[in-house]
């Protein structure tokens, strides 16, 4: 059995406010995807404006931490927040949905698009290949914070994790760092470079995240107020599940699109 290193979750503190590893990895995350996605911009020669980059990301952070809490509303505890509402805007407390997020991402990158005149899908393809940056920095703020950890193991890696109860479970938040981290963002920037069309990057990076998703999953253990679904499947898997069969679809329209397009 592995220690669980017990670092702080807190960087420095100044009075009432305090810095803390899981935000700054979220902030880590969207700085690297702002200059990754410049730099593609710039490999490419695109029409984008370093200013028009900027106003991007903002539509996106919004997006992503609002669809990320009504998510998880939605998801995770809906009867909870409906019988105290108020809760909701209660952030610090905790509850945030990727899948959620994502929806909230994508809705305000097609309102950015539609508003500045630009590709949708193009951009799409250039912000998603920086999303495992930020997914993977985010599996480790939740190692650090010591949520969010795995199934009972016997494994000589296994780690009491505190709140975990005395049994040594799988870190499966660095499961997820290495699957939704490094091996998607691997997978991505491959794809990248190899003049796919338009949307299709950002299919497979629906597919892929589903599919690593619900691998990781397995090692994870379910969110305590829902437990197993159908016997042993958790709500992560569902919303994966389901997402994936979305990236099919969009795969199988973006390619149709394009070909009907080049057909004369």
């Amino acid at each position: 059995m592995l220690s669980y290193p017990h670092i702080d979750p807190v960087i420095v503190r100044i009075g009432p406010l305090a810095l803390r590893w899981y935000g700054m990895m979220y902030l880590l995350g969207f700085a690297s995807g702002r200059v990754l996605v410049g730099y593609q911009i710039k490999a490419r020669k695109l029409s984008v404006t370093s200013a028009e980059i900027d106003s991007l990301f903002v539509y996106l952070v919004l997006g992503l931490v609002l669809g990320a809490r009504l998510g998880y509303v939605l998801f995770y505890g809906f009867s909870a927040y409906i019988r105290n509402p108020i809760e909701i805007f209660s952030i610090w407390h905790g509850g945030m949905s990727f899948h959620g997020g994502l929806i909230g991402s994508i809705i305000a990158g097609f309102i950015f698009t539609r508003r500045n005149k630009k590709d949708f899908w193009e951009l799409s393809d250039l912000v998603i290949v920086t999303a495992p940056i930020g997914l993977g920095l985010g599996r480790l703020g939740n190692f650090i914070n010591g949520e969010l950890y795995g199934r009972v193991t016997a494994m000589p890696w296994g780690m009491v994790f505190p709140g975990g109860g005395p049994l040594p479970r799988h870190p499966s938040q660095i499961y997820e760092f290495f699957l939704e981290g490094v091996v998607l963002f691997l997978i991505l920037w491959s794809l990248s470079s190899k003049g796919l069309k338009s949307g299709v990057v950002t299919a497979w990076f629906i597919i892929c995240y589903g599919l690593l998703r619900i691998i990781a999953e397995f090692f994870r253990e379910p969110d305590p107020q829902l437990g197993f679904i159908l016997g042993v499947l958790t709500m992560g898997q569902i919303l994966s599940f389901l997402m994936m069969v979305f990236g099919v679809v969009l795969l199988l329209y973006r390619s149709r699109i394009e070909t009907v397009q080049r057909t004369p």
